[in-house]
Parts: C-alpha cells; structure tokens; sequence
C-alpha cells in the first residue's frame, strides 16, 4: 500500500500537488489528466524519485523521506522513455545489470538471465546492442530489467505513449499479467477498463477517484467542452 498524507509538491515557485491524501490499495490503479495536472510528478513521489515539498508518502509504513532504500527495493519504476533507464551496452549486460546486488550465485544468475530472456521475447537478441533494439523490445527491456528484482510495487509512467498499435498491446498484455500491484499513468484511457480504480489529477489536486467507467467519464465531461 502507498500512501498520501497530504502531500504538495513544487518546482520553485510552481506548485504542481496541493494537499494529496491517498491510500492506494486496488491491485490495479490507474492516474490520468491533461498535462500539467501532476501525474507524473505523483508517480515519482511513489518510490522516492522526488521527495514531497510538504506532507509525508509511505510505502508499508516506510516514509520515502526517511527509508528511501527500502521504498526503492518494494517500489520499482518504469520510465515512459526507456533510452532513460538502459544503461549497459547490451541488452544481456543491462539485465544482468539487475541483478548485481542480489544473492544469487553466478550459476544462478546466468540461469535467471536466460529466463527472463526468453521470456520476454528477447533471447535471440541477448548480446545485441540496447539502444538499438525497436522501441517496443526496449521497453520490454526495461521493463524486465525492474521485475526481475521482484518488487511488490509497480509504477508505470505513460508506458505506452512511444509505442505502436502492437508494441502498445504487448505491454499492456504484460501488464495485465503481473501479480504485483501495479499504478499506470497515462494520457490513453481505454487501456484501463479493466481497473480496479481509476484516480483524475486536475491542476494539482484530485477530480475524481472512482472506477474507471464514473473516473473517465467524469475526466472526459470535464475536459471536453459541450457543443451545440
């Protein structure tokens, strides 16, 4: 569970979250509104990739501000650029990458590498270079490079908004299939019918927080002006 406690955040002398408080429980949940609403700035106070200017975010009882290795081992993130997060030169040596400061022995590894792989569709391309696989592989990529650390806590921002039709489907797929729970951000709607829940960021501060068909509709009336 990730919780709020009334929390505000601000670049300078742009405040961008007033006055947050949420308990995020739903296994599925998904945060949308227009750009500039502070989404993706929520989802970075998750795991502590910015820390509150006011107000406390925890994560099973550990504070971001005050256990923020512990949050980062429940918490994992998923950049919507995933040139962000790949940073070995190939695509084996970058997973690998993951699992540097795990116990397992170097049998152990290599047999978990080859795994996630092939698991992942990306086998074949084991010592090609990563910045030049196709968008869709590199987020895949990037992707596996978080789960394999078993993280209780998945924060997907705007996963798909790089990607083809396919590409787009394939993650969402992989989604859909986690056992964690998992938060997405993202500006495509349709893609979380199936939520648990859904929660509208406007300006900074909470619109709606409902199930996805009463959160987007109440997203849509808002933002699209009525016509004659």
């Amino acid at each position: 569970m990730i919780h709020f406690d009334h929390v505000s955040h601000h670049y300078g002398d742009r405040q961008v979250l007033s006055e947050i408080s949420l308990e995020l429980t739903e296994n599925r949940i998904g945060i949308i509104g227009g750009n500039g609403s502070g989404k993706s700035t929520l989802a970075r106070l998750c795991n502590g990739l910015i820390l509150p200017s006011e107000g406390q975010v925890s994560v099973h009882g550990h504070t971001t501000s005050q256990d923020l290795s512990t949050v980062r081992t429940m918490v994992g993130f998923v950049f919507q650029d995933p040139d962000l997060q790949i940073i070995m030169p190939t695509v084996a040596e970058d997973l690998a990458f993951s699992l540097r400061s795990t116990t397992l022995s170097k049998p152990e590894k290599e047999e978990t590498l080859s795994t996630w792989l092939k698991e992942y569709g990306l086998d074949s391309h084991r010592d090609h270079p990563a910045h030049l696989l196709s968008g869709g592989q590199k987020q895949l990529l990037a992707i596996a490079a978080i789960l394999i650390t078993n993280p209780q806590i998945v924060v997907f921002d705007e996963p798909t908004t790089l990607l083809d039709l396919k590409n787009k489907y394939a993650v969402m797929d992989v989604i859909s299939s986690l056992h964690q729970q998992v938060l997405v951000v993202t500006h495509d709607v349709d893609l979380l019918s199936d939520f648990d829940r859904v929660i509208v960021l406007d300006e900074g501060r909470v619109f709606a927080d409902d199930t996805p068909k009463k959160a987007i509709a109440g997203y849509r009336a808002h933002i699209i002006p009525h016509r004659k």
